[in-house]
């Protein structure tokens, strides 16, 4: 395995003879386009992983083995996995046999972006966070973020509504707290939990959130503990934001007997035993954008270079509007959001983001979050 040194080394001396790095990477005429999908954690996890190789498994089904072929390369998640990461990625530049390389999170930034300079005939597409463009000649990175802060929303009105609800069995009419697990504190989880408030802070100006943050997003036996103790202290509806993590907080949902909105992933479908307790799940579609970016790709139309971000409107995310859906919820928190979401699709209702040009100053952010502290 060819460490990150030899592999600058490698690419300066072929600059140097030849003026310029030549990998194949495009498919050879009759040959499959070939994908590899890098994930800085591992399958399992019901929700952003899992979509992201959902997506690139329907496609390959839907093309044929011929025509796409991808594999899936899973690195672990926690801190001991870390330092192969960077090396993973550059055996997979290294082998040269691939279309374009897929990596995603925040986690990858750095690792990306010296992988992306060391081999700039090798394309890649990375997701769910931003590449930073500005210093030029990363012409083989397309970039795809969502807008997590749409469908929060809705998940954060949907959340305000049931916790006074006099219909729903498993809440407390008498308080108005709602509960956050977050993975950790970055931009992307930030962006999920502005929504989440402002969409409840509209339907509820005295609304509450309890907020915690797990610290990564693998231990859910942690996530059960936040969650069980917002949960013990009146929360009766929470919102997991925390990949694996989360799923302790699925878990606790339905030790106190209360509900939780899952994330990335239709976790009522996915997790049968605890469907009452999951109202919906909010969806990233990850797998979506893949499938989406790699057939432009392959049709020879997708630009490198600019970072995308998909919205409702682009098909980027999405609330769970199923027949459990409506089992759960009444017909008039129902009608609400879909009303709230139509305003959102149309541009009469802007959510407050923390990412792109758009972004709320920190100071407002801190502002929004201190307005729903618990008391």
């Amino acid at each position: 395995m060819k460490k990150r040194m030899l592999a600058v080394a490698l690419s300066a001396s072929m600059v140097v003879s030849m003026g310029v790095v030549t990998l194949p990477v495009h498919a050879e005429e009759g040959e499959p386009y070939k994908a590899a999908l890098l994930l800085n954690g591992t399958l399992g996890d019901k929700s952003f992983f899992d979509s992201a190789n959902s997506g690139l498994e329907a496609l390959k089904e839907e093309l044929g083995e011929d025509k796409f072929t991808f594999k899936v390369e899973q690195m672990g998640a926690t801190s001991a996995d870390e330092s192969k990461w960077e090396p993973t990625l550059y055996d997979y530049c290294d082998d040269g046999s691939y279309d374009v390389i897929i990596v995603g999170t925040w986690q990858m930034l750095e690792a990306l972006t010296n992988a992306a300079n060391d081999y700039p005939d090798q394309k890649f597409i990375y997701f769910d966070e931003a590449f930073d463009f500005s210093a030029g000649g990363e012409e083989n990175v397309y970039n795809v973020m969502y807008k997590q802060n749409e469908v929060s929303y809705l998940v954060g009105a949907a959340a305000a509504m049931m916790t006074t609800s006099e219909e729903l069995d498993k809440v407390d009419p008498s308080n108005k707290i709602i509960g956050f697990l977050g993975g950790m504190e970055n931009s992307v989880i930030k962006d999920f939990l502005v929504g989440y408030i402002q969409g409840a802070k509209d339907i509820d100006e005295e609304i509450q959130v309890a907020l915690a943050y797990v610290g990564n997003f693998y231990d859910s036996a942690a996530g059960k503990d936040m969650a069980l103790t917002q949960y013990q202290n009146g929360v009766d509806v929470g919102y997991n934001v925390a990949g694996s993590a989360g799923l302790g907080q699925i878990e606790a949902a339905a030790d106190a007997g209360r509900y939780a909105f899952g994330v990335d992933s239709d976790q009522a479908a996915l997790l049968p035993d605890y469907a009452a307790n999951i109202p919906s799940s909010a969806l990233k579609n990850v797998g979506n954008s893949l499938i989406r970016a790699i057939k432009a790709d392959m049709e020879g139309n997708l630009e490198y270079g600019v970072l995308e971000y998909l919205g409702f409107a682009e098909g980027g995310v999405e609330l769970v509007e199923d027949a459990h859906y409506e089992e759960i919820l009444p017909e008039d928190i129902r009608t609400k959001v879909a009303e709230l979401k139509e305003q959102i699709v149309n541009g009469e209702l802007t959510v407050p983001t923390t990412l792109g040009e758009n972004a709320i100053s920190e100071d407002d952010f801190n502002a929004l979050v201190d307005s729903v502290k618990v008391q």
